[in-house]
């Protein structure tokens, strides 16, 4: 039964994390603007670690609280749509990694670590899809049974940021003109600025229901 649980909390973690959204597009950005593959280790880990608490805070049944009461609702789509806002503008006006000096950071850990946290935990789509889809896919659950399909949602997040990172940075030894993480920056800002609207539009719908 451990590894019936284990399987689909590995499949489910997975299809949820595998969509071209605004925190893959920052690692997978990080790997590719980094000077060395090790100078992403902050953003990843942070990362990781944001989605391994979102994961326990759905299994410990959190998403009752977050899907039941509609301000905290509206409150994650209102700090949600402004931060995406921003985010896109921030990332629309960025440099290439290239056009950086030699030895020095694109992002400094400080920095990394900030912005991971905030497309992490204000990230309100990521969010309900975590506490929802994970918090109720848990519920069928108990015991043992129950830690195997929550170690195999936290192992997914853990497996795909790094290999997010180094994708980015494959991409960085393939592209010395530049060019490709010059796109990259244009495509993410729409990303997060699409994920906006849809976010809006999710903060009215939820604002007339209520």
């Amino acid at each position: 039964m451990e590894t019936v649980a284990f399987i689909h909390g590995f499949v489910l973690a997975l299809g949820l994390i595998l969509p071209l959204g605004v925190q893959n597009v920052f690692v997978f950005s990080q790997g590719a603007c980094q000077e060395k593959l090790g100078r992403t280790l902050p953003v990843v880990i942070t990362a990781a670690v944001c989605d391994t608490l979102l994961i326990l805070l759905a299994v410990l049944g959190v998403s009752v609280a977050v899907l039941n009461f509609i301000w905290l609702k509206l409150a994650l789509l209102s700090a949600g749509v402004l931060f995406l806002a921003y985010m896109g503008w921030v990332t629309w006006r960025s440099a290439a990694a290239v056009e950086v000096e030699a030895g020095s950071e694109a992002w400094p850990v400080r920095r990394q670590v900030l912005f991971a946290l905030s497309v992490s935990l204000l990230n309100p789509h990521a969010i309900l899809d975590t506490i929802g889809v994970i918090g109720t896919s848990s519920l069928a659950y108990a015991g043992n049974v129950l830690a195997a399909f929550t170690f195999a949602c936290v192992l997914v997040s853990w497996l795909w940021f790094a290999l997010l990172a180094v994708a980015g940075r494959l991409t960085r030894a393939l592209d010395a003109s530049g060019a490709v993480l010059r796109l990259l920056n244009k495509v993410s800002a729409v990303i997060m600025w699409v994920s906006g609207i849809y976010l809006l539009h999710g903060l009215i719908v939820a604002f007339r229901a209520g």
